[in-house]
């Protein structure tokens, strides 16, 4: 038989709860609920904006949406610079199995080994590390099908540079932030770059987009930056360049071609050059714009502004004669020579045979003010108005302080420095008939006043002279071109060395017009350090001026003003039997 218990009388049971203890209990559970409600009025109604915030700063996130840079185009509105969708990889290190065979397949498509991956996610913030920006969008979706956890992809953009090494100095380039970095990229900056917009979302812990919240502000891409610069001719200037500074086994070289009616810098290399996509380990050597940031000597070149002085002055007309033998000068001490003796030289064949002692006896018959004031009328000494980072002005004294051994250098190109492109510029003078005129790196198809610094008489009689120079008898004729009539200056100057000058290095120059009668573009050119036997102006820059000035001009249609001569090679041919 089972034995039945009875509850009933268990001493325990049977003795009487006391009252109090039961309403004690109840008062602290009513308590406590009170003690929730109170918290939860505080939460929700008190310090609601505080733990708002709160939960905004652990999962509200503002995405920034990036706005499309603008384009850099060419006159003819052919691209220079242009951005394409690039996305790039980023990880969040806590999320990402390290064990994965995918993160094998996902090193390489990153192109780096597993080693390297490895270190990257040992970043010391543990949610965030950029594994490879501005990938190819079929890299980045053979990435996204791997479907590697903690792994993801953002959308930026990759900046190109269809004109590569040949732009490479005007255009500069941007960094991977897109920010401008050199030339136009960097001037231009603000204008480029646009106003990147927002959207605010609430994220998970995997940092997975959950919902939008809020207004979603949109970007507001970069204006389109139109240069004057044609890029036809940019590309056949610069070609030409880098041939004549090989061929010369030269330290580098610079050209300049500027539209005298707009005022517009239609080309403007150097070389050597860089590609902007592949900027690993550039030097100052490439990355410098040399023609608007090196300043030299300019030699001969200055000689048609003193000589145009002294026709404006009245001291001598085109057919004064003037004596130039025995082929030296001394002047307070100092010999100056010319290159080869002559004697009796008009004023044009001071010009034509490139004369220092000639130019020299015009010089010091003229004030050191008037001098210093045409030089600074023609833009020496002075920063060209153009936007571009690292411009220099060049060296020009103040007049008073010169010695009569100065004036009379100075008058033939040494001791004042100037760039190329200021040489180019203040060239414009003799082919706008007198006038300097404003150039600019901007499309403009107006044409442009300038202020007068010599008679339309003078001017023409320099272009006279320059063609003599740049024909049969003067020190430029290699820079003759077919179908165009063309004037110019040759130059060459010795190298400063320490303080005094370099016996063996040299720097050649030409600068000039065409058409001579009517001219519709200057071109400058220099060639830094030529070591292959030939140094002179007239021999290593003069043919690359002869040949950017045909190109151009056709290019520009530009009617040819000289009868070409229809000429027909026979070769002989041998006949064996």
């Amino acid at each position: 038989m089972s034995r039945s218990v009875q509850l009933s009388s268990s001493p325990l049971l049977a003795s009487k709860t006391p009252v109090w203890r039961s309403q004690l209990i109840v008062a602290a559970i009513a308590l406590a609920f009170m003690g929730l409600m109170v918290r939860a009025a505080y939460v929700q109604v008190f310090q609601n904006e505080f733990f708002k915030r709160q939960g905004e700063v652990r999962f509200a996130r503002t995405l920034s949406l990036p706005a499309n840079r603008g384009r850099i185009l060419d006159r003819n509105g052919m691209l220079l610079a242009s951005s394409v969708p690039a996305p790039s990889i980023w990880a969040n290190p806590e999320d990402i199995e390290r064990d994965s065979a995918k993160l094998s397949q996902l090193a390489k498509l990153l192109d780096m080994s597993r080693a390297e991956l490895d270190k990257k996610l040992e970043n010391e913030d543990k949610t965030f590390v950029w594994l490879r920006r501005q990938l190819d969008e079929p890299v980045v979706k053979e990435i996204q099908a791997l479907d590697i956890k903690g792994v993801y992809s953002i959308k930026e953009y990759k900046r190109l540079y269809p004109e590569g090494e040949a732009a490479a100095h005007i255009v500069g380039f941007t960094n991977v932030e897109d920010q401008g970095q050199e030339g136009i990229e960097l001037v231009f900056q603000q204008a480029l770059s646009g106003k990147a917009g927002s959207r605010r979302v609430i994220k998970d812990r995997l940092g997975r987009v959950v919902e939008a919240v809020g207004e979603t502000i949109p970007p507001e891409d970069g204006q389109d930056i139109q240069l004057s610069i044609d890029s036809k001719v940019q590309f056949f200037a610069y070609q030409k360049l880098r041939d004549a500074v090989l061929e010369n086994k030269a330290k580098a070289g610079s050209v300049v071609v500027l539209d005298v009616q707009t005022g517009e810098v239609l080309a403007l290399a150097n070389y050597p050059s860089y590609s902007p996509a592949k900027r690993v380990n550039l030097s100052g050597e490439q990355l410098r714009n040399r023609a608007l940031t090196d300043t030299f000597e300019p030699g001969s070149t200055m000689k048609p502004f003193a000589v145009s002085l002294a026709l404006e002055k009245g001291i001598v007309k085109p057919e004064t004669p003037i004596q130039t033998a025995p082929g030296r000068i001394t002047i307070t001490g100092s010999t100056i020579t010319d290159a080869h003796p002559h004697g009796v030289l008009t004023v044009n064949e001071v010009i034509q045979k490139s004369s220092n002692v000639g130019t020299v006896k015009m010089a010091m018959q003229m004030q050191p003010r008037e001098m210093w004031e045409m030089f600074t009328q023609v833009g020496f000494g002075q920063k060209p108005q153009v936007p571009f980072p690292g411009v220099v002005g060049g060296r020009l004294r103040p007049f008073k302080s010169w010695r009569p051994i100065e004036q009379a250098t100075m008058s033939y190109g040494y001791g004042i420095s100037a760039s190329l492109f200021q040489v180019a510029h203040a060239y414009t003078t003799f082919a706008r008939d007198g006038e300097v005129i404003p150039v600019t790196m901007m499309k403009s198809d107006e044409k442009v006043s300038g202020v007068r610094v010599f008679s339309v008489d003078t001017a023409r009689a320099m272009r006279k002279m320059l063609q003599m120079a740049a024909g049969p008898g003067g020190t430029g004729p290699k820079a003759q071109t077919l179908g165009y009539t063309v004037g110019g200056k040759s130059g060459t100057a010795h190298k400063q060395e320490g303080k005094g000058y370099a016996g063996k290095k040299y720097r050649g120059f030409f600068s000039g017009l065409s058409p001579v009668e009517q001219p519709r573009i200057v071109v400058a050119v220099m060639i830094d350090e030529p070591s292959n036997g030939k140094h002179f102006g007239g021999d290593v820059a003069a043919p690359v001026f002869s040949e950017t000035v045909q190109q151009t001009l056709r290019l520009l249609g530009v009617q040819p003003d000289m009868a070409v001569k229809p000429q027909t090679v026979f070769k002989a041919v041998e006949e064996s039997f």
